[in-house]
This record gives C-alpha cells, structure tokens and sequence, in this order.
C-alpha cells in the first residue's frame, strides 16, 4: 500500500491551499484518514481526520479554517485549508488505516509529506 500526497506549496497568509492524498496498492477497505503536520523544530500533529462512516475532528488551531474530506471510490482524503497563517507552515502528512482483505487488522500507512509554506 503507498500513499501518494500532493498539493503543497507557497501561498501568502489568509490565502488558500489544497492538499490531496490518494492510497494505492492492495486495498480492502480503508479506516481512518487523517492529517498531521511536522513544523521545524516542533513535533507531529494532529490537524484532522475523517473517520470511514464519515465523521470529522480537527485540531483546535485550524478549527473552522480547514476542512478534510474524502473520495472512497478513489481511496483519496483531501484537506482544504482557507485563511491560511504563517504558523500553518509545516510539512503535511497523510495517514490511513488500510486492510489488506477483509479478516486482517488495519495497519498504518504514512504518505511521503508535502510541504506547505505560509508567508507572511
């Protein structure tokens, strides 16, 4: 299974960005999708997920800002960020929970990161 993330980028602050992430590879059914975010010199987290029924969370910090959402047909989870500041720079990570067949326990896989730079 591999996740394929893309749409990083510059964009000025209160711009918008659209990050996209599509899991491909032996797929049975895919839990949990979410995104993270790694700023320099911080630690990974949480920004927002989407569960497999369709239920949201995100991160205090990009609360009504961001939103996630995803394509099942196509495996993708998607993440628009709007009235984007620069503390939203970070490199973005997509996370899913894959099941190879229908009786294995999912297992995590984590795309390569996309960059995302807010100015200023």
């Amino acid at each position: 299974v591999q996740l394929q993330a893309s749409g990083g980028g510059l964009v000025q602050a209160g711009g918008s960005l659209g990050l996209s992430c599509a899991a491909s590879g032996s797929i049975f059914s895919i839990e949990t999708m979410r995104w993270y975010r790694q700023a320099p010199g911080k630690q990974r987290e949480l920004v927002a997920l989407v569960t497999s029924g369709g239920s949201k969370d995100y991160a205090d910090s990009v609360k009504g800002r961001f939103t996630i959402s995803r394509d099942n047909a196509k495996n993708t989870v998607y993440l628009q960020m709007n009235r984007m500041k620069p503390e939203d720079t970070a490199v973005y990570y997509c996370n899913a929970e894959v099941s190879s067949n229908w009786f294995a326990v999912p297992h995590d896989y984590w795309g390569q990161g996309t960059l995302v730079t807010v100015s200023s």
